[in-house]
C-alpha cells in the first residue's frame, strides 16, 4: 500500500511490487501488466490516446500465431503453450482491453506495447495454470510470449495484419457498395439530360447518368489502388527478430506464423521478401495510406459536386436533391444543410493530413529499424476506420437519396448559351460565337437568336440544337 496524493486529498492506493532489469516498480493491485509497462504508463502521459481494439486485436492474433507455431516446432512445451493460447485468444476478442494502458507517443519501436502484451497475458496463463499474478513462473513475458520474436518485428507485422483485417473486413466492402450506390444512381438518371459545366461555367450538355457515372469511376479506381496496396501489406515481419537477420528464432518461424495467419483469416500474408526492408522501412505503409488519400482527394470532389448540384433549395443551381437529416440553423427556420457531405469532408481532410504524418514518419527510419511506428500505426488505422463509418453513412443517408429536380434541370438548359456548340459543323466557330454573344446581351435563349441570324430551315434548327442529339 502506498499514499497518493490528490489535490488536499490523501489516498490509499493498493499495490505490488514487481521488478526488471532496472529495479523496483509500484504496480496497481488490479492491473496484469507488469514493471516494464509501467515504466512506460509513466514515461509517456502525453495524449491518453491509447492503440484502438483493431490493433490489440491484430497483436493478438499475431502472438497466438506464434505460439501455435512455436509449438508445432516444438520450441515451446505444449501444457504451457495451451494456456498461453487460451490467455492470448481472450486478449485478442477484447477480455482485457483495459489493462492496455499505454499511449500512442511511446517508444518508436513499440516495444512497450508489445512488453505491455507480453505481461498481461503471461499473467492471465500463470493465473490459469494457479500461479500467483507477477511471478513470471512458470510462463515468462520474454522466453515464452515473446519465444522467436522481437518488437522490431512484431510491431510493423502487427501495423500490416491490422490494417489489412480493416481493408478487408470493413473499408472494401463499404466502397463496394457505395459503387454499387452509384451505379443505381446512373441506371436511374440515364434519361435526365442538364447542362455541363467546367470552369464552373456553362458547357455542353450530359445526362445526369453521365455524371455520376464519373463518380462511381472514381470509386471503383479507389478500390483497385487499395487492393494494389494491400499486396505489400499482406508482407509480413514476423521472422527477423532484432535487425531482420532473425536471431534467436526458428529458421521456419516467420514462414509458420504467416501461414496460420493466412489460414485465420483466409488473407494471403506471407513471409516478408526481405526482412531488412520489412523492419528498416514502412514503405508498404505508405503506399497504403497513399491509396487512402486518394480515396479522400475523390470523395472530397464527389462531395463538393453533390453540394454544388443541390445549392438552394431557391438561390444556387439546386438540379439535384439530397435527404433532409437534420435542422440546419439555430438561428434561420427552415435551413437545411447538407451536414452528411460536410462530414464526409472533415474526415477526407483528416485522411489527408493523416497520409502526411504517415509519409514524414516512414521516411524518419534510420539503418534497421524505423522509430515511429506506433504514430504509423494510429494514423493509417484512424484513417481506414473514419472513412469507413463516413462512407457508410454517406451512401446510405445521402446518395441513397438523391432525386433530380427536374424543373431546374429543364430551365438551366433551355438558356445555356452553350448549346450553340451544337451548330459549329454547319455554320463555323465565329458565327456560332456571334449568336452566343447577342443571345446573352438580349437575354435570349440561343434557338429565338439562331433562328432570327441563320437561313437554316426551322425544323432542321430544332433538330441541331435539340439536346437529346447532343448525347454520346
Amino acid at each position: 500500500m502506498r499514499n497518493c496524493i490528490l489535490g488536499n486529498r490523501s489516498i490509499i492506493m493498493s499495490h505490488r511490487v514487481e521488478t526488471d532489469s532496472m529495479g523496483s516498480m509500484h504496480i496497481p493491485e488490479n492491473m496484469l501488466y507488469g514493471a516494464s509497462t509501467q515504466r512506460a504508463v509513466e514515461n509517456f502521459p502525453i495524449s491518453g490516446i491509447r492503440f484502438p481494439r483493431n490493433f490489440i486485436r491484430a497483436l493478438g492474433w499475431i502472438k497466438w500465431s506464434c505460439a501455435q507455431a512455436n509449438i508445432s516446432l516444438e520450441l515451446l512445451d505444449p501444457h504451457l503453450g495451451d494456456a498461453i493460447l487460451q490467455a492470448i485468444s481472450e486478449i485478442a476478442e477484447g477480455k482485457y482491453d483495459e489493462h492496455f494502458v499505454l499511449d500512442i507517443f511511446q517508444t518508436g519501436s513499440g516495444t512497450s506495447t508489445n512488453m505491455n502484451f507480453n505481461e498481461v497475458a503471461a499473467n492471465i496463463a500463470n493465473l490459469s495454470l494457479g500461479s500467483e499474478i507477477g511471478s513470471k513462473s512458470p510462463i515468462h513475458p520474454n522466453d515464452h510470449i515473446n519465444l522467436g520474436q522481437s518488437s522490431n518485428d512484431i510491431f510493423p507485422s502487427t501495423i500490416h495484419v491490422a490494417a489489412a483485417l480493416q481493408v478487408h473486413e470493413q473499408l472494401l466492402p463499404t466502397l463496394n457498395q457505395l459503387h454499387q450506390d452509384f451505379q443505381k444512381k446512373v441506371a436511374e438518371f440515364a434519361t435526365v439530360i442538364k447542362i455541363g459545366r467546367t470552369h464552373l461555367q456553362d458547357a455542353t450538355p450530359l445526362t445526369l447518368g453521365q455524371e455520376f457515372s464519373g463518380y462511381a469511376c472514381q470509386i471503383k479506381k479507389s478500390i483497385h489502388r487499395i487492393e494494389d496496396a494491400l499486396h505489400g501489406v499482406y508482407e509480413l515481419a514476423v521472422g527477423g527478430t532484432a535487425v531482420g537477420t532473425g536471431i534467436n528464432s526458428h529458421i521456419d518461424f516467420g514462414k509458420n506464423v504467416a501461414a496460420i495467419l493466412c489460414k485465420k483469416f483466409n488473407i494471403p500474408f506471407s513471409e516478408a521478401e526481405n526482412h531488412f526492408e520489412a523492419q528498416a522501412t514502412k514503405d508498404a505503409c505508405v503506399q497504403l495510406s497513399g491509396s487512402l488519400k486518394t480515396l479522400a482527394v475523390s470523395l472530397t470532389k464527389i462531395g463538393n459536386d453533390i453540394r454544388w448540384l443541390s445549392s438552394g433549395p431557391r438561390c444556387g443551381i439546386g438540379e439535384i436533391t439530397v435527404p433532409e437529416v437534420q435542422p440546419g440553423s439555430s438561428i434561420m427556420p427552415g435551413k437545411v444543410n447538407p451536414v452528411i457531405i460536410e462530414s464526409l469532408l472533415q474526415v477526407c481532410t483528416q485522411v489527408i493530413g493523416n497520409d502526411v504524418t504517415i509519409s514524414i514518419a516512414g521516411s524518419s527510419g534510420n539503418f534497421e529499424l524505423n522509430t515511429m511506428m506506433p504514430l504509423i500505426s494510429r494514423n493509417l488505422l484512424e484513417s481506414i476506420q473514419l472513412l469507413n463509418n463516413a462512407i457508410s453513412l454517406f451512401s446510405e443517408k445521402c446518395i441513397l437519396g438523391i432525386k433530380p429536380n427536374y424543373i431546374e434541370i429543364q430551365g438551366n438548359l433551355d438558356k445555356s448559351l452553350m448549346l450553340v456548340t451544337a451548330l459549329v459543323p454547319s455554320i463555323g466557330y465565329d458565327k456560332a460565337a456571334e449568336i452566343a454573344r447577342k443571345a446573352f446581351e438580349e437575354n435570349k435563349n440561343i434557338l429565338e437568336v439562331a433562328t432570327k441570324m441563320l437561313s437554316i430551315p426551322a425544323a432542321e434548327l430544332e433538330k441541331l440544337l435539340n439536346t437529346k442529339n447532343m448525347m454520346c
